[in-house]
Parts: C-alpha cells; sequence; structure tokens
C-alpha cells in the first residue's frame, strides 16, 4: 500500500507520500489548489502504485477548504479518510517532544496515522454526497439563531417606543403586530392614527382576528403610554422587521430544499415521534455514514455527549462532565431532539422520568434520553426499519 497525507490549505496543499515500510517517496511537496494542482499529484501517486486500490489517502477535516480536494479523490476512487484534526494533533503529539508544527510536518504526520492507524474509517460516497444537506442544515441554523437575535432587538425596542403593548398581544412575533408596527412604528404614531385605517390594517394583517375593539384597545393605549418618542429607534424598529421578514423566507426557501431531500432519502429517523424533517435533517447530515461508526457510542463520542472519564492510581473522577467536542451542531440536535422525543413517546417520556426520579437534574437526564436516542436512530438507520415504540 502507499499511504498519503495531505495538509489542507486555502491556496496550496502539502503532500506527503510513504511506502509500504513507511518510506518517504518524495520529498514532502506543495501543489495548488486547482485542476493542474490535483493532477500533480494524481501523476506521483500513480508513479508509485499501479492501480488506485493501492493507494489510501487522508486529510484534515477542515470545512470547505478540503471540499474540491475531497471530492476529485473519490471521483478518481481512491481510498480516502477524513480525520478529526484533533486526532492528528495528538498523533503528531505523540511521535515527539519537541513542539514542531509545520504544514509539512502535518502532511507526514497524516501519512504516517494512515500506515499505522488501522481503525480509520475510511470516508464514503454517503458522506460526501450528505455535504449537501449538512450544508443546508447549518445554514438553516445560522440563520434562524439570526432571526433570533432581530427578535430580541423588536422585544428590545418595542419596550423602548411602546412598552404597553406586549399586555395586549400573544407575542410580538406575529404578522398582524409587525404589519402595525412597520407602519406605526411607537406609541406616538398610534396614537396619532386615524382609527378607520389603523382598524383596517389590524384586521387585513391578522386575517380578521382583530376587529374594531382591539384597534380601539391598542389606540387608547398608545394615547396614555410612556413609551418615549424616537424617530431614530422607529426606524431601526422599521429596518428590524424587514430584516426579520426576509430571513424567514429564505428560511422557507431552506426548509423546502431539506424537505425535498429527506423525501428522497426516506430516512426512518422521522418516524419517531417528535422528529420532524428539520432535526432528523440535521441528525442525519452531522452523522453522514452511519456504518464508519462501529457502534452506537462511537456516535456519542462524536457528537461529544460522552462523559470524560478521569482515573489515576485510586483516584476516580466522581463528576464526569460532558465531553463537548466534535460537531457542536450534531450536540445541539440531539439534545433538542431528546426534548421533544421525550414529550411525544411514552417509552422516552417514562425513561426521562425514572432518571428524574434518581435525583438527577433535568439537563442531565435529558443527556441521557439523547444517549437512548442515539442508540434508537443508530440501530434504525443500519437496518432501514421504522420505529416501533
Amino acid at each position: 500500500m502507499i499511504y498519503v497525507g495531505i495538509d489542507v490549505a486555502k491556496d496550496k496543499h502539502d503532500c506527503c507520500i510513504l511506502g509500504p515500510e513507511a518510506e518517504m517517496l518524495f520529498p514532502v511537496f506543495t501543489i495548488q489548489n486547482n485542476r493542474d494542482g490535483f493532477n500533480e499529484l494524481f501523476i506521483k501517486m500513480y508513479e508509485v502504485a499501479e492501480d488506485a486500490s493501492e493507494i489510501k489517502v487522508g486529510l484534515e477535516a477542515t470545512g470547505h477548504y478540503s471540499y474540491n480536494l475531497l471530492g476529485s479523490l473519490i471521483d478518481e476512487g481512491l481510498t480516502t479518510y477524513v480525520i478529526n484534526p484533533l486526532h492528528t494533533n495528538l498523533f503528531r503529539k505523540g511521535q515527539s517532544l519537541r513542539k514542531t508544527k509545520t504544514d509539512k510536518v502535518d502532511a507526514r504526520t497524516i501519512a504516517m496515522m494512515m500506515f499505522s492507524d488501522r481503525t480509520l474509517k475510511p470516508y464514503s460516497d454517503i458522506s460526501y454526497h450528505n455535504e449537501e444537506l449538512k450544508s443546508l442544515t447549518r445554514y438553516r441554523f445560522d440563520m434562524v439563531q439570526k432571526r433570533a437575535k432581530l427578535k430580541s432587538s423588536v422585544s428590545r425596542l418595542v419596550n423602548i417606543l411602546f412598552p404597553e403593548l406586549e399586555k395586549l398581544v400573544p407575542t410580538l412575533h406575529i404578522a398582524s403586530v409587525y404589519a402595525l408596527l412597520s407602519e406605526l412604528p411607537g406609541a406616538s404614531y398610534i396614537a396619532e392614527c386615524h382609527m378607520t385605517h389603523l382598524k383596517s390594517l389590524l384586521y387585513k394583517a391578522s386575517k380578521g382576528r382583530y376587529g374594531d375593539d382591539m384597534a380601539e384597545t391598542i389606540r387608547e393605549t398608545a394615547r396614555t403610554s410612556i413609551g418615549s418618542t424616537m424617530p431614530t429607534k422607529s426606524l431601526e424598529l422599521q429596518h428590524t422587521i424587514r430584516q426579520i421578514q426576509a430571513i424567514s423566507i429564505d428560511i422557507d426557501e431552506i426548509e423546502y430544499s431539506i424537505d425535498m431531500i429527506m423525501d428522497s432519502m426516506a430516512s426512518p429517523i422521522t418516524t419517531i415521534p417528535g422528529i420532524a424533517n428539520r432535526m432528523g435533517a440535521m441528525i442525519i447530515a452531522e452523522i453522514g455514514d452511519f456504518t464508519r461508526f462501529d457502534n452506537a457510542d462511537r456516535v456519542l463520542a462524536y457528537a461529544g455527549i460522552s462523559p470524560t472519564t478521569y482515573q489515576s492510581g485510586q483516584l476516580n473522577s466522581s463528576y464526569a462532565h460532558m465531553e463537548k467536542r466534535g460537531s457542536r451542531y450534531l450536540r445541539y440536535a440531539l439534545i433538542n431532539a431528546a426534548k421533544y422525543v421525550s414529550q411525544w413517546d411514552p417509552r422516552f417520556a417514562a425513561y426521562l422520568a425514572k432518571k428524574r426520579a434518581e435525583g438527577k437534574h433535568y439537563n442531565v437526564a435529558i443527556t441521557h434520553v439523547a444517549k437512548k436516542l442515539v442508540r434508537t436512530i443508530y440501530r434504525m438507520e443500519l437496518t432501514g426499519d421504522a420505529y416501533r415504540g
């Protein structure tokens, strides 16, 4: 076998090629991140190997910088490994006590890992094509977070301009309230608005839910409001609402694309009560190919949900904390999925109640539910069976 280690960067990649006895077949060389650079790498590899089955290629998981190179390696039919940078860092430190880290050293370290670590699992076509779903779910996550921050800004601004409004409506973040504040951004604007126009505005925006009585209540409250009259804050409120509405449209488009992919995948994960396409897609996307994990505990470790372990001599840690390494997106999805599943499925609800009865804090008990959920999902994805409860 020939072992190739690649240290990925934005504009160039450093490569190291080792032979069957871990001997360097070429000095560590650099290729450009373009088609000519990829071809140069392939030429050198095939100079020392007869076909693709004799080559193992490893590179670190470096986000989008490695995506194009990874695609080319897979299209070439090469057995490719994507390695956690933390794993590479620990391996490099274990090779020497010296603090040595360069791109060329990292390339050789990755090649040596390919040579010595037989537990590594190759990157599959399933994982590669799952990148599209991962990109969408992470993009949606970031957009939802951004919208949540903007909604907090709306609450802050309303508290300055018309604080009494929050007690008159179920929530500030509904279409009728946004329509009202977009046109009349503050108590002073509402107090001066003609009643006929205010009634029409609220009626149309709420689709008939708010009638004359609501319009009169809002205007009378606005006339006695302690809200400040600040044109700059009113302008900020209008702009913030427009941003929320624009982001909401984008999120709808992203969710439609996620639904299309999930429908084509026909994953059994959505048969679990409480897990719909959104949460199920994030879990599936972050885990990728389930066959690359030997068991469910490996998935837990990948998500960073496993407890830390510390033992030395007669000392054993009594308070094991969650590792919180690995994919924060997967950890978020699993913990939140556990909360929903505990509400909708009697078996998981009973398990949560059992852990709570043992004296565990709710957040600790939920992590136990998440572990049970991962084991269930892992078995379902490998067998293709729907959830039976």
